[in-house]
């Protein structure tokens, strides 16, 4: 393992060191915290060739510790919503910890994000980083040992998750980077221009808790399938957009789940980047920093304010637990969960 390529970031109320990679390679650099896997710093070329950190972060642990936004962190056990906070599988049902209103959001109290990951393996360009989440964690069945590998290549992040539990459990894993193509603490995201590959999405009610439908966006706010600005519906008289203060949706993802795919596209007008998405999943969360205000002061003293980054979170659909129609997030005990997403740069 090399060690050139990783330093002390702090440690936990129990002693337990948090350490942060840094990444290099194909053009781009990346800063990883073994403290919930988070993504720290992600630095791309701009049209201009300038190196730009285009991911929300923080520049102590403490700050990482006391927010509640996922800022940069891998998500799990189960991503998104569960709603009541149960659910049943095999004839039995499973309370969970209730964190959001009445429901489970994002693995709990102490989900994937607030635990300090192990390095198992690194290289210049390469992390492979490693969790144990022992059985009834949080309230799920079974011991799930998760690996999920970050690299650089291409001028791309590529985020590798794999999963094997003891038992039949729930597994859907995601990264919550925020973005802001234009570089972190700049403002909001309102002039972003965004694409989404989905001719559908799933409606939710007012507490984000999908109805079980897969509704076509055409006619709606919610057609992004070619490029618009963020902001330019953002604040439109339609139900969905109000009841979650913006854009904070699953997109049924075009194509065959499995399969590596486009899912969405989003480039920033002042620097040129833009950023594009693939993933096997089979859909895409597209949330507008809705609620990010309250953070604690970003890296270098930036102010964090509603809209100042958005997230595109690859996952199996928000309570699909609950809906026999939507894609299966059970992971059957010895099944190889395998799921990759791909955040791709360049140009616009």
């Amino acid at each position: 393992m090399r060690q050139s390529n990783i330093r002390p970031f702090g440690a936990m109320p129990d002693g337990a060191p948090v350490e942060e990679i840094t990444l290099a390679g194909a053009g781009i650099t990346a800063a990883i915290i073994t403290y919930g896997g988070a993504v720290r710093s992600l630095t791309v070329p701009d049209r201009t060739g300038a190196p730009t950190d285009v991911v929300l972060g923080f520049d102590t642990l403490e700050d990482y510790r006391v927010q509640d936004k996922y800022i940069g962190a891998i998500v799990g056990r189960c991503a998104n919503r569960i709603a009541g906070g149960r659910f049943s599988l095999n004839g039995r049902e499973y309370p969970l910890f209730v964190n959001n209103g009445p429901n489970h959001l994002h693995g709990g109290q102490v989900g994937f994000d607030r635990q300090v990951w192990t390095v198992e393996e690194l290289r210049e360009n390469e992390a492979v980083l490693r969790l144990v989440s022992p059985d009834g964690q949080e309230g799920y069945p079974g011991r799930l040992e998760v690996r999920v590998t970050y690299t650089l290549e291409e001028k791309s992040l590529s985020i590798f998750y794999e999963a094997r539990s003891d038992a039949d459990t729930v597994c859907s894993l995601t990264n919550h980077s925020y973005f802001n193509l234009s570089g972190q603490g700049r403002g909001d995201v309102l002039d972003h221009r965004i694409q989404l590959c989905a001719q559908y999405y799933t409606p939710a009610d007012r507490q984000s808790i999908p109805t079980g439908q897969l509704a076509p966006v055409e006619g709606t706010p919610m057609d992004l399938r070619q490029p618009v600005q963020i902001g330019a519906r953002i604040g439109g008289d339609f139900p969905q957009l109000l009841w979650a203060g913006g854009y904070d949706h699953n997109w049924a993802v075009d194509g065959q789940p499995g399969q590596l795919r486009p899912a969405g596209r989003a480039a920033a007008p002042d620097t040129g980047i833009a950023m594009e998405v693939e993933t096997t999943m089979p859909g895409i969360q597209f949330y507008t920093g809705n609620f990010l205000a309250g953070c604690p002061a970003g890296k270098g003293g930036a102010r964090y304010e509603n809209r100042s980054g958005f997230a595109l979170e690859t996952q199996f659909y928000p309570d699909a637990v609950h809906h026999p129609g939507f894609p299966s997030p059970v992971l059957r005990a010895g099944e190889r969960y395998a799921h990759r997403t791909v955040y791709r740069f360049g140009l616009d």
